[in-house]
């Protein structure tokens, strides 16, 4: 279990953020067409975070043209090119997945408010 550790270690970021399940995010990643390579961005909220060191992944959901699009981005992947957090969420589960039920301005969260 050591050696996986160890192994895992150079593959960590250490420039990411800290995310929560809550907060609305962008994550910057890298589409590649043909030969051709380009960033593109993807803001939504981040509904679900799961497994732990290199294999830790975050779901991310936004509503495009009515539509719900979740994608589930490694966080450690070198195609991330940065993740900007643009709020803090307040909620009080570790899945968000009810969002998907709901519609309007039911998919609102509010904003977590730092102490001053």
């Amino acid at each position: 279990m050591e050696d996986i550790k160890k192994i895992e270690e150079k593959f960590i970021r250490k420039d990411l953020p800290e995310i929560w399940p809550g907060d609305k995010v962008v994550v910057h990643y890298k589409i590649f067409e043909g030969n051709k390579e380009r960033i593109q961005p993807f803001k939504g909220d981040v509904i679900a975070i799961k497994g732990s060191g290199a294999k830790r992944t975050i779901t991310v959901r936004k509503v495009s043209y009515g539509v719900g699009v979740e994608r589930i981005f490694p966080l450690h992947s070198p195609l991330i090119e940065k993740i900007e957090v643009e709020r803090r969420g307040k909620v009080r589960r570790a899945k968000l997945y009810y969002m998907r039920q709901r519609t309007g301005k039911a998919t609102r969260i509010k904003e977590k408010r730092e102490n001053a």
